[in-house]
């Protein structure tokens, strides 16, 4: 049964960081949810019966397509007012998470990618200070993120 009380959405990109959010649907399988995401094999597989919107591609350090992800962002998320947001990045997670911490008020839950033990990601250093709860999946990562929360790895 689906708990319509709190609407979750799950902003991706598609490849490891799709797959790492998807290890946590245990967690929120049971709820109300949206995905944001980018086209591809993976997503169309793996999400094929979930409620998808797709996000401008490439992102990643593209400026044209961050800025249409905040619009698209305005859109997505005035129309379905989630009370909580999760992300493991990549750079589609930044429009999304601000527009939603600002505008929609919703709680923001960030998940540093288990891959970044040698640096941290651009996406981590920009949202670190703005969420409500972010989570690293190696300890090594406290390094650079001394007030983040360690629970283990989703891999």
């Amino acid at each position: 049964m689906i708990n319509h009380d709190y609407r979750i959405g799950i902003i991706t990109s598609k490849g490891g960081h799709l797959f790492e959010v998807l290890q946590l649907k245990s967690f929120f399988g049971n709820y109300d949810r949206f995905w944001v995401s980018f086209k591809g094999k993976d997503t169309l597989y793996y999400l094929k019966k979930e409620r998808v919107y797709s996000a401008f591609f490439p992102e990643s350090r593209n400026l044209l397509n961050a800025l249409k992800n905040f619009f698209l962002a305005f859109k997505i998320l005035g129309q379905e007012r989630p009370k909580y947001l999760i992300s493991c990045g990549a750079g589609i997670a930044v429009p999304f998470l601000i527009v939603g911490k600002i505008f929609v008020k919703a709680k923001i839950i960030y998940i540093e990618p288990y891959y970044f033990i040698a640096y941290p990601s651009l996406t981590g250093r920009i949202l670190y200070n703005f969420v409500d709860l972010f989570l690293v999946q190696h300890k090594h990562q406290l390094k650079w993120f001394p007030k983040a929360k360690y629970w283990g790895s989703l891999l």
